[in-house]
């Protein structure tokens, strides 16, 4: 973890071909952009590594972070098996609150316009919501959000492309947004305790 007196906001995610991975980025910058710390973080799949370049969420991690943005390409309208089992493993933290009442967001990239973006975004909220965490989405006030032709919504970042597909300029503006929001929640809340 970085300095403790900063906020640290955890961007988990999984990524299989980099689309997702895209907009991890795109968030991390949003949520450095407020002066907060963001933490790239990644799940490992069985039998292959958790990312070239992203280190494994620590136990530790998960509990200390000022708030969370996670991130899934989208299987069948749900996140990933292996976030979904990642998730299945923190009643530890889940007993103890380590993250109730702080901020989270989700976000997601599909193929196409109808892989179900929003079906992902609301079921990865769900284990988000059981830990306490307080949802942040994307209010309209965006202008991203009324101009795209492509991925993002009120309900979290999202892309549509195949395979790393660079993010369209309303895409990468909602990533920015959505880290900025978190980030700023955070760090008033921070501030707060």
């Amino acid at each position: 973890m970085a300095d403790a007196n900063l906020t640290q906001i955890i961007i988990l995610y999984y990524s299989r071909n980099g689309s997702t991975q895209l907009l991890a980025d795109a968030i991390a910058a949003g949520v450095e952009q407020t002066g907060a710390v963001a933490l790239l973080r990644t799940v490992a799949a069985p039998g292959e590594p958790a990312s070239a370049r992203d280190l494994e969420l620590s136990a530790d991690e998960l509990n200390q972070c000022d708030g969370l943005i996670l991130g899934s390409p989208i299987r069948f309208g749900h996140m990933s098996a292996h976030l979904q089992q990642f998730w299945e493993t923190t009643a530890g933290a889940w007993l103890k609150g380590s993250l109730q009442d702080k901020p989270a967001a989700v976000f997601t990239s599909g193929s196409s316009m109808h892989s179900g973006q929003e079906s992902t975004l609301l079921a990865m909220a769900v284990p988000l919501l059981h830990h306490g965490m307080m949802l942040c989405g994307i209010p309209y006030t965006e202008p991203a959000i009324q101009t795209t032709q492509t991925g993002g919504s009120p309900y979290g970042a999202s892309h549509v492309g195949h395979a790393a597909t660079a993010l369209s300029k309303d895409e990468y503006a909602c990533a920015i947004a959505l880290g900025r929001r978190v980030a700023s929640l955070a760090i008033t809340l921070k501030a707060a305790a």
